[in-house]
């Protein structure tokens, strides 16, 4: 008992295999990204094409998908199988957007970098990269909240990614007591 079945991983051979740390298997497994059946001894077995669908999570992985999207992903396909090679075309349509929006925010900082470095105030007036949504840098350099500027609320700071406001702070507002 407690031997792999045919066909049949334990966790420590999958590790092995697939080059990714046993308790990285086990966070897979336990955020369903990956199953596997319990010997009597309660010894995890994997099946064989598990291998295929650790590579694809660490693909997705190296490309910036993040592990909820994947696995929103790998829920779709019947049976929980591995995805074949028409299942990878789906898949790679599904996160085709999202790639091309991470590499035009790239460019995009590779191109403006050189305005940002250095600066340290994060409130220039044409630093879209760091801080889009800066109303007190609206108003010019200095300390505006302590001068009486524009409130707390009317200032933030947005996603970079996404351009969608991520929170209501601005830049640095922890430490100016």
């Amino acid at each position: 008992m407690g031997e792999p079945a045919i066909g049949e991983l334990t966790v420590g051979e999958l590790a092995a295999r697939s080059g990714v740390a046993v308790s990285a298997l086990h966070f897979f497994e336990r955020q369903n990204l990956i199953t596997s059946r319990r010997t009597a001894g309660n010894q995890r077995r994997y099946r064989r094409d598990t291998l295929r669908r650790v590579a694809l999570i660490r693909i997705a992985q190296r490309v910036g998908i993040p592990l909820a999207k994947v696995a929103e992903v790998l829920a779709v396909l019947p049976d929980r199988r591995t995805p074949n090679r028409e299942d990878w075309a789906r898949l790679a349509l599904c996160w085709q957007d999202e790639l091309d929006r991470r590499m035009r925010h790239l460019q995009q900082l590779r191109d403006e970098f050189t305005d940002c470095v250095g600066c340290g105030c994060l409130s220039l007036d044409r630093c879209p990269l760091v801080n889009p949504y800066d109303r007190l840098g609206e108003q010019g350099p200095g300390p505006r909240r302590l001068l009486g500027g524009a409130p707390v609320a009317a200032a933030g700071c947005g996603s970079p990614v996404d351009g969608s406001p991520a929170c209501r702070t601005p830049v640095g507002a922890a430490d100016s007591s």
